[in-house]
């Protein structure tokens, strides 16, 4: 894991210097827009609701949209005026009993290592939060902004560890607007459902649980690409054929340094000698010059090899002779 956060925990005269570590990570399946046609990905432009232009990048602000449907717009300026902190400080502001937070409050959940030299604090809060079975309630600046939290102790396979929860704010947590009404409740029903209260009863073991929907997705998605039923975009960067988009890359490569260099680089000139052999004859026969010949013609052409083969042995034999009636 990659610490995303580094500061320390305070509490009265202790600090503990930390790192936070994301404690979850969504497994959801999620799927891509595509065209039905050839799957190629569906992109979305930035269109104006108002004059139906394209808007770049640089001419987007943010905008604040009140409840009566008027847009304030928030330039650079107005946001840097906006209260910020960079604190790297995790300030304990109470410790409370566990049972009273209500896990709605909760939001995302963070573990906290301690540095080397905040060890044995560490180990001291984390035993103090055990043994009182509280929870420490605490404000922390993350992303700039300071939001409530609290630590709790999570018993882990590699040992207890803090856990940095963060919250809700109380106006976040929406009442329901419906009432259960309730009619008359006989005893033999509660005591029927007490009955099926203890035959259900036992401890929670998250591994007994699956997500059914992402097997069956990856199933599914296995089987077609066993089937060959697979849409090979330009885009693609997970494939099963390696070695033909490996290939392909090569193929490009060749003609564009081809093209930078004059050479031609269509089809013809590209067939392989094995398949095209009489063909290849021909255009070796209409060649205007040797010498053109020789440096315009792939190595596939088996005439052109054979002349330069030719002419190779005669220059050697010929310096061969030459190095002998000298030495003599």
């Amino acid at each position: 894991m990659r610490a995303i956060w580094k500061g320390s925990v305070s509490f009265g005269l202790v600090n503990v210097p930390v790192k936070l570590y994301s404690a979850t990570e969504s497994h959801d399946v999620s799927f891509r827009q595509v065209h039905a046609k050839d799957g190629g990905r569906i992109r979305y432009q930035r269109i104006c609701s108002l004059d139906g232009e394209e808007v770049a990048y640089a001419d987007i602000a943010k905008g604040y949209e009140t409840e009566d449907g008027e847009m304030v717009i928030l330039t650079d300026d107005d946001l840097a005026e906006l209260p910020v902190t960079s604190s790297r400080e995790i300030a304990v502001e109470k410790f409370v009993p566990s049972d009273q937070i209500d896990p709605l409050l909760f939001e995302k959940s963070y573990y906290l290592e301690p540095e080397k030299s905040g060890a044995k604090p560490y180990a001291l809060l984390r035993q103090a939060l055990q043994d009182a079975d509280r929870m420490a309630v605490v404000t922390v600046a993350l992303r700039q902004r300071t939001t409530v939290a609290v630590l709790r102790v999570r018993e882990t396979e590699a040992g207890d560890v803090i856990v940095l929860q963060t919250m809700m704010w109380p106006d976040e947590i929406r009442v329901p607007d419906f009432s259960v009404e309730v009619g008359e409740v006989k005893d033999a029903e509660v005591k029927m459902a007490h009955m099926l209260v203890e035959t259900l009863s036992g401890d929670f073991d998250a591994s007994e649980f699956s997500d059914d929907y992402a097997d069956a997705v990856e199933t599914l998605v296995r089987a077609k690409i066993e089937g060959g039923e697979v849409e090979r975009t330009p885009t693609s960067t997970k494939t099963s054929g390696e070695v033909v988009d490996l290939l392909a890359a090569l193929q490009r490569s060749v003609d564009a340094a081809k093209k930078g260099r004059g050479e031609d680089t269509s089809e013809a000139a590209e067939e392989k000698p094995a398949k095209k052999a009489p063909a290849r004859k021909t255009t070796a026969k209409k060649a205007p010059e040797k010498k053109t010949a020789t440096k315009k013609a792939p190595a596939k052409k088996a005439p052109a090899k054979k002349s330069a083969a030719k002419k190779t042995t005669t220059k050697r034999s010929t310096s061969k002779k030459t190095a002998a009636k000298k030495a003599s």
